[in-house]
C-alpha cells in the first residue's frame, strides 16, 4: 500500500523514492494523465528530455510533488488503482512525500501558518473588520507575499464577526431542543462554512429542517486536510481523532453525519480511515458520511425530500469540484438542482485550480490561474443572467477571481427555490 502509516518503511526516504521510481515508470509508461496536471506535464517532460527515468534527480522527484495539488483526479482516471496488484494511488503517493520531507527538513513556516485553518478562522472572526479591510490593500498585501509567500493578486475569504457556530447556538437556544423531524443528522459545516461563509449555514440548516431533519452540531475542528498539505501528518491525526470521538457518539445513536465541502466529506469518507487505520470508530464515521447533496438526493429516492419549490432557477452554470469527482458518487449536486421546475443545469468537469493553500502560494498562483482558464472562458461566454455554481467555496473564489462574478453553493440556489426565510 502507498499511503501505510503501519508500515516501518513509511518514514524512510530511501524506501519512499524507490516507491516514487515504481509509480513513476508505470505512469510513463500509461501516460494517460499526461495533460491532466502540471505534476504530470513536469514528470514526462523531464524523462522525454533525458530519454531514461533513471536519469531523473531527487530534486525532480520533489518537483514533482511541489507541482501537486492534491486534486485527486488521476485517481478516477487511473486503470491501476486497488485493488490492481499496481497498487497506484499518485495522490497518496504525494502526501506521503510531503509528509517524509516535512519531517527530515521541518514544515516550512508558511505552511504551518496555513494549516492553522481554526487559529486563522477565529482571529479572522474576532477582528473581521480589520483582517478584510488588511486583505483589500495593496500595501498590505504586497507585504503578505513578502513575509508570508502569499501572492498578493490571491482574493482570500472574507471574515464574519458572527460564525455560524455562534449563530446556531443562539438559533438552538431560541427554537429549544424538541425533536421534530423524521431523520436526523449531524452536520460537519466545515471551517470555510464557520468563518467565511455562515449565511450558507444558515441555508443548510433551513433547507435540512424544511425537509422535517433535525439538525446537531457538535464541537468540531478542521477536517484537516490544510495539515497534509503541507506534511503535516501528526496534526492531520489529532484533527481526525478529535472529529471521530466528537461525530461518533451521534452515528452510533443513528445519526448521519452530512458535509457541505467536497474537501472535507473527502476526508472523512476516505482519509480518516487511513489515518487512523485500527480506529473502528473511525470507519464507522466514514461509512455514515455525506456530501449534502448526496444526502438529499438519497432522502429524494426514498420519497421523502421536499419538491414544493416555488422560484424557478434559470440557467445555472455548475461546477463539478474535483473532490466530490474523486468520491465517485455521480452528479449529485446537479441532479439535486434539476429537480427545481424551470431550471436548466449545464455542468463544467473542469479542474479550477485552486486546491486549498496551493494557489494561495505566491510561485503557483499564475499557474492555478491558468489551470481554471477554460472554467472562466466557459462562465464568461455564458449569459449574464445565468447562475454560477459549485460545491467548493474556494472554486467560488478561484472563479470569481478569474470572471468577476460570485459563485452560489447548490444549498443556496435550493434555499432560493423553496422561497425560506432566513430571519424566520
Amino acid at each position: 500500500m502507498v499511503f501505510d502509516l503501519k508500515d516501518p518503511k513509511f518514514w524512510d526516504e530511501r524506501a519512499l523514492l524507490k516507491e516514487m521510481y515504481r509509480i513513476f515508470d508505470i505512469c510513463n509508461g500509461c501516460r494517460l494523465c499526461y495533460n491532466l496536471c502540471p505534476s504530470f506535464e513536469f514528470l514526462f517532460k523531464k524523462i522525454d528530455e533525458t530519454d531514461n527515468l533513471d536519469d531523473l534527480t531527487k530534486e525532480d522527484y520533489f518537483k514533482v510533488v511541489e507541482l501537486c495539488y492534491d486534486c485527486k483526479l488521476c485517481f478516477p482516471k487511473c486503470p491501476y488503482t486497488p485493488p490492481h496488484h499496481y497498487e497506484l494511488d499518485f495522490p497518496r503517493l504525494m502526501l506521503r512525500a510531503k509528509a517524509v520531507k516535512a519531517k527530515k527538513e521541518g514544515v516550512p513556516l508558511r505552511d504551518k501558518i496555513l494549516g492553522q485553518a481554526d487559529l486563522i478562522g477565529k482571529l479572522g472572526s474576532k477582528f473581521a473588520g480589520l483582517i478584510n479591510l488588511a486583505n483589500r490593500l495593496k500595501v498590505s498585501r504586497v507585504l503578505m507575499e513578502k513575509i508570508l509567500g502569499i501572492h498578493r493578486e490571491r482574493n482570500l475569504p472574507e471574515y464574519h464577526s458572527e460564525t455560524f457556530e455562534k449563530w446556531f447556538k443562539g438559533y438552538s437556544k431560541q427554537n429549544g431542543k424538541e425533536e421534530k423531524g423524521t431523520k436526523k443528522v449531524v452536520l460537519f459545516y466545515t471551517c470555510t462554512v464557520n468563518y467565511n461563509e455562515p449565511k450558507l449555514g444558515k441555508a443548510i440548516v433551513k433547507v435540512l429542517e424544511h425537509n422535517d431533519i433535525d439538525v446537531v452540531v457538535p464541537e468540531q475542528k478542521c477536517c484537516g486536510m490544510p495539515f497534509l498539505d503541507g506534511g503535516d501528518i501528526n496534526s492531520a491525526i489529532r484533527s481526525a481523532t478529535f472529529n471521530v470521538k466528537s461525530l461518533v457518539n451521534f452515528v452510533k445513536q443513528g445519526f448521519d453525519v452530512v458535509v457541505p465541502a467536497p474537501t472535507c466529506s473527502y476526508m472523512l469518507k476516505q482519509e480518516y480511515p487511513v489515518l487512523l487505520p485500527d480506529d473502528e470508530d473511525a470507519k464507522l464515521v466514514s461509512q455514515h458520511t455525506y456530501d449534502i447533496s448526496e444526502y438529499l438526493m438519497k432522502i429524494h429516492r426514498e420519497g421523502k425530500l421536499k419538491t414544493d419549490f416555488k422560484n424557478p432557477q434559470g440557467k445555472i452554470i455548475y461546477h463539478l469540484p474535483c473532490h466530490l469527482k474523486a468520491q465517485n458518487i455521480g452528479y449529485k449536486s446537479r441532479d439535486l438542482l434539476e429537480l427545481i421546475p424551470g431550471t436548466e443545469v449545464e455542468m463544467i468537469q473542469r479542474c479550477s485550480g485552486h486546491d486549498g493553500t496551493w494557489s494561495m502560494k505566491k510561485e503557483f498562483f499564475e499557474m492555478s490561474m491558468r489551470v481554471g482558464k477554460p472554467i472562466f472562458d466557459k462562465v464568461n461566454q455564458s449569459d449574464s443572467n445565468s447562475s454560477i455554481c459549485s460545491d467548493c467555496l474556494l472554486a467560488q473564489l478561484q472563479i470569481e477571481k478569474g470572471t468577476g462574478k460570485k459563485g452560489l453553493h447548490p444549498i443556496q440556489i435550493l434555499y432560493n427555490a423553496y422561497s425560506l426565510n432566513e430571519e424566520k
